[in-house]
């Protein structure tokens, strides 16, 4: 259940129908040392924050109020840097203001326009809370910002070949498919449309195979559900009966097809493993398998003990219980964004964090931790297995 941050963050964005959803950056932070504190601002949904389309040219400032969730107001400013960085970024929050700083990364703004002048803010730093406004909204932060506009069909990324591969999927479904399906049709998508995929780094096929499986999801989630939430209910329980499967089935998807997607740049790359080993904890993979860890002979430093999680500001610790035998633990992850402070404590833990590489902008310069990339850790372990 979400908190009364995350229940109201939920109702202000149902209520006015817009809200812009971002993961905050080291660079919004400050943490890079390159610019004053500010949130960057997505040119693509630029008319709902600004009158000034981001054209080249002059600076163009829009002065903006804020509600935050603890009751401040700012008088902001959104400014179009037209002359040279061709970039929006949203500043002027005065003193002492608690959501954008160094502890701040990797939690979720919600900035919710009223109207062009007047917004509503939240700033989420608990999963749960991000995982339930994400599953509300319909909406997953993969890229920078994820963009909520009811009654609106946001444009497929997906070229035509992607997207009618796509279509012919969901339309012979008489059924909502398990998350493998949706995952093994998402690959045979990407394979036979996408020259070269499956000779790309394992960060990007990582990447791609995440956001394209998001896209058919929710082709399939149109088509299902909208027939049931269309229909006159006989009862508020029978719609918040509904409502609540939507939600349940739009949270535990993002998992499942993670999982599934690691275990294909895995065995892309010829690494054996055992997912779901029943060991202490039952940890997501065990590299390279669950009988050379039962192995008291089999040497303790060829072994992997690897979590598998979207997100992981809080749910990091979990892995520390899993597969005692191995001390050093590895966490896979798309999560944009962990602070400093939270980086030191896994590093005292004795946690290797693994991020795709094009999300490694969005961590700290200055981290305790040297991140992994996906290919990164896939060399790792076949330079340990064949050692």
């Amino acid at each position: 259940m979400a908190s009364p941050y995350g229940e109201q963050a939920i109702i202000d964005s149902l209520e006015h129908g817009r809200a812009l959803l971002k993961f905050i950056s080291p660079n919004d932070a400050g943490a890079t040392g390159a610019h004053q504190c500010g949130f960057y601002m997505p040119r693509g949904a630029w008319e709902m924050f600004t009158p000034h389309p981001p054209e080249r040219g002059d600076n163009q400032k829009h002065d903006v109020e804020i509600f935050w969730q603890d009751g401040r107001t700012t008088d902001s400013v959104v400014t179009w840097y037209g002359r040279a960085k061709s970039e929006y970024r949203l500043t002027r929050f005065g003193r002492n203001f608690p959501f954008l700083n160094a502890d701040a990364v990797g939690n979720l703004l919600v900035l919710i326009p009223v109207t062009l002048t007047d917004f509503r803010a939240y700033v989420l730093d608990l999963e749960q809370d991000i995982d339930e406004l994400q599953a509300a909204l319909g909406v997953e932060v993969i890229d920078a910002w994820g963009v909520y506009e009811f009654g609106r069909e946001h444009a497929e990324t997906e070229d035509e070949c992607i997207s009618r591969h796509f279509r012919d999927f969901a339309a012979i479904l008489d059924g909502f498919p398990t998350g493998a399906a949706f995952s093994a049709k998402t690959r045979e998508a990407l394979i036979d449309c996408i020259a070269q995929f499956t000779s790309q780094s394992a960060d990007r096929k990582l990447m791609t195979a995440v956001e394209a499986e998001y896209a058919l999801f929710r082709l399939v989630e149109r088509r299902f559900c909208e027939p049931q939430i269309c229909q006159l209910f006989a009862s508020v329980d029978e719609f918040l009966k509904t409502a609540a499967s939507i939600m349940n089935r739009r949270k535990s998807r993002a998992g499942r097809s993670f999982e599934n997607h690691v275990a294909f740049v895995l065995e892309d790359a010829g690494i054996p493993f055992t997912s779901q080993p029943k060991i202490d904890g039952k940890p997501d993979l065990v590299i390279p398998s669950v009988e050379a860890y039962h192995d008291s002979t089999y040497p303790v430093d060829r072994l992997f003990i690897v979590g598998l999680k979207t997100t992981c500001k809080d749910r990091w610790r979990q892995v520390l219980n899993e597969g005692r035998r191995v001390p050093r633990k590895h966490l896979m992850t798309m999560q944009r964004g962990i602070s400093t402070n939270q980086l030191g404590e896994m590093v005292a833990a004795n946690v290797s964090l693994i991020v795709p590489q094009g999300l490694h902008r969005e961590y700290p310069d200055r981290s305790p931790m040297d991140l992994m990339a996906v290919d990164g850790f896939i060399d790792t372990v076949q330079k340990t297995l064949d050692g």
